[in-house]
């Protein structure tokens, strides 16, 4: 009996073969299975690797790309949380790799119940090797190809990803999704409030596809008059309309072969909902006042900072557009989701806006960075960005002070943030006091309180249903 999950990729199987020689690497201590695998691997023509533990394989994988990943059933036995949690890592950070899980008649269910971390795959034990070599080969045939500009390198920082920053867990589940995203044609809908780097988002994705060499689009729909929005996307021609005094090409012809990337898809009227909908479909347009057919391959990423089932809800936006354009979701988490980011960004942007304003502010003040840390950032990294390159403006040493910092951010300072104690207060009551006064200090916001705290979000509230507080 043989169950995978298969991920639907549109690049073709010759291009794999080009970039990479097979490598599989195998984690098991049974010398059986290994010797069995040793022949099913030499016929395969594939380059083998052996690891006993699951503690040995995010090490390994830093240090080397593999193709396939096999799982002999005695590495999970009595660590299945532990096994759950390095499937999850593996599809998110490896999404080259596939997985192939070897189950006993005992563990089928556990098994199944991890298959929707990717491409994993997995077949009753004990086998046969001419069913194990069947599953490696289904899995070597849907395995999607990724171009070098794609796979992790081994050792490389994980901290960035293209135009975008971040080392924070949230922030390494958006890099996975667009190495996803990047390996294929599919629509994209990118989904953040203000400020999270959408943008950089669709641009990375264009960059790191195989479309990186065509043209690269963007239109801010939002910031055009609803007259000319379809004129901007499928062009014009001379006499269309008052004031068309040529004919104008719109974006989707001039980057037939590339990526346009539609910022703010919520603001269009339904008229170009409608057009973007058959664009979507056929592949096809007209120029506004045109009778010629335009075909193109442009591929579309859309991106929305308001509630898009909201506006369906509401009939504001068309449902077949929708499901259209939300094919592959990503959702860019807001800076106060990943305050552990902002040191780093903050570093990037001292070094920009030094080299900008010939200064050399070096770094900044404890209690400065604490009180960035607490603010609550409604316009997310945009508005980071703009109270560095304030502040680097105005420094007048080799340091940033919480006077450097507009005055809606110096109001969130408390008379630094401290809290007195006697001797002699119960430990409950402490711990009560400090967990009230960090909540008040994040605006109530828990993750960031968790954060400060030093704690997980489920031991806050363990503890805040503990001292009955809201």
């Amino acid at each position: 009996m043989i169950i995978f999950l298969r991920r639907k990729m549109s690049r073709s199987k010759e291009c794999l073969m080009k970039y990479n020689s097979k490598k599989a690497l195998l984690v098991t201590g049974e010398r059986k299975l290994k010797n069995t695998s040793e022949k099913l691997f030499s016929e395969l023509k594939v380059s083998p690797f052996y690891l006993n533990q699951l503690s040995e394989v995010l090490p390994f994988l830093s240090r080397e790309n593999v193709d396939i990943i096999i799982f002999g059933s005695d590495t999970y036995q009595t660590q299945k949380e532990t096994f759950s949690e390095l499937l999850q890592t593996v599809s998110l950070n490896y999404p080259q790799s596939e997985s192939i899980i070897l189950a006993r008649e005992n563990d089928v269910p556990f098994v199944v119940s991890v298959l929707k971390f990717g491409s994993t795959h997995y077949i009753k034990y004990p086998v046969g090797i001419k069913e194990l070599q069947s599953l490696m080969k289904s899995a070597m045939a849907t395995q999607p190809a990724i171009s070098p500009r794609l796979e992790k390198e081994p050792g490389k920082d994980s901290s960035r990803f293209g135009l975008i920053m971040g080392k924070s867990t949230k922030m390494q589940q958006v890099y996975a999704q667009m190495r996803h995203a990047a390996m294929t044609d599919i629509p994209v809908l990118l989904i953040g409030e203000t400020g999270t780097g959408k943008d950089l988002a669709a641009q990375t994705i264009h960059q790191q596809s195989e479309r990186s060499a065509q043209e690269y689009l963007p239109v801010n729909l939002g910031s055009l008059p609803n007259e000319l929005v379809a004129s901007e996307l499928f062009g014009h021609e001379k006499g269309s309309f008052t004031g068309a005094t040529h004919q104008h090409i719109g974006v989707f012809e001039r980057a037939t072969e590339g990526t346009v990337f539609l910022d703010e898809i919520d603001s269009v009227d339904e008229k170009v909902q409608i057009s973007l909908l058959r664009l979507l479909e056929q592949k096809k347009f007209n120029r506004l006042g045109g009778k010629k057919t335009i075909k193109t391959d442009a591929r579309i990423i859309a991106a929305s900072n308001e509630n898009l089932e909201e506006l369906l809800r509401k009939g504001q936006f068309r449902q077949d557009l929708y499901y259209r354009l939300d094919v592959f979701r990503i959702t860019m988490p807001p800076l106060r989701e990943k305050i552990e980011d902002i040191p780093m960004l903050i570093e990037d942007f001292l070094t920009r806006f030094n080299k900008l304003f010939n200064k050399k502010v070096k770094k900044l003040d404890p209690e400065c960075l604490e009180v960035l840390q607490a603010y609550n950032w409604p316009g997310n990294v945009r508005e980071l960005k703009n109270i560095i390159q304030r502040a680097v403006l105005l420094a007048e040493g080799d340091r940033l002070y919480i006077h450097n910092l507009p005055p809606r951010l110096q109001k969130t300072r408390r008379s630094a943030h401290s809290i007195s104690f006697r001797i002699g207060t119960p430990l409950d009551q402490i711990e009560k006091e400090v967990i009230k006064e960090t909540l008040a200090l994040t605006h109530n916001n828990r993750t960031q309180a968790a954060k400060l705290l030093g704690i997980t979000r489920r031991a806050l509230y363990n503890k805040l249903n503990k001292h009955k507080l809201k």
